[in-house]
């Protein structure tokens, strides 16, 4: 697929932006990356992680003071539960220990595929599934890699036509590209590596600047 080979060599390392040291502090963060920014995240995981720096310490916590942490973030009242859970689960399930399956990851608070996804191919390198977040479900769409709106739908198709080994990458490749060049208003075609392989789905009545000049 001349899309895959093309985001190959414009995001060969791609993986998230989130900030991370170990496979606890990628899950926590991922779960709060949830309706925000992995820059905001990243502002507040610091502090986070110096007060609670493993599930143990986070299931202990005292909910108000892990509010008030992830307080930037917004929804921070439910964020706070739900890592807290999160950690409380991991605790008293596995030891304090991320688990390696999908099957036991979806069953902790506030984890489902895509969070299970990125885990699992991010701190572990077991391709499971492709996270399917807002910029990849926005950008499979528009290439007509998949006209599937459900996120679990548009996962199957992208699993169907990228190699298992490539699962993860294909994610944040995707991610990135919906990041900064294939973004919902105004897409800069003229920037994006694969426009000669989009279809442009949704976006037919959207000139680039490069359509401009022409």
């Amino acid at each position: 697929m001349q899309i895959r080979r093309r985001l190959k060599k414009a995001y060969p390392d791609a993986t998230t932006e989130l900030n991370w040291r170990n496979p606890f502090e990628l899950l926590i963060a991922t779960i709060l990356s949830a309706q925000t920014t992995d820059k905001k995240v990243n502002e507040v995981t610091p502090k986070l992680f110096g007060n609670f720096p493993d599930a143990h310490s986070l299931a202990n916590a005292d909910l108000k003071e892990v509010e008030e942490i992830v307080k930037p973030l917004g929804y921070f009242r439910q964020k706070a539960k739900t890592i807290v859970g999160a950690a409380k689960a991991l605790a008293e399930k596995f030891d304090g220990e991320v688990p390696k399956s999908m099957s036991e990851l979806i069953q902790l608070p506030g984890v489902g595929r895509k969070t299970a996804s990125i885990v699992l191919g991010t701190a572990f390198g077991v391709q499971e599934g492709i996270a399917v977040d807002t910029h990849v479900q926005r950008v499979s769409q528009r290439l007509g890699l998949s006209k599937n709106k459900k996120p679990e739908k548009i996962e199957q198709d992208l699993m169907a036509l990228v190699p298992r080994n490539e699962w993860s990458w294909f994610g944040h490749a995707l991610t990135l590209h919906g990041r900064y060049v294939c973004v919902a208003r105004k897409p800069q075609c003229s920037k994006c590596v694969i426009e000669a392989f989009c279809e442009k789905v949704g976006v037919s009545t959207v000139l680039s600047s490069h359509q401009i000049q022409k």
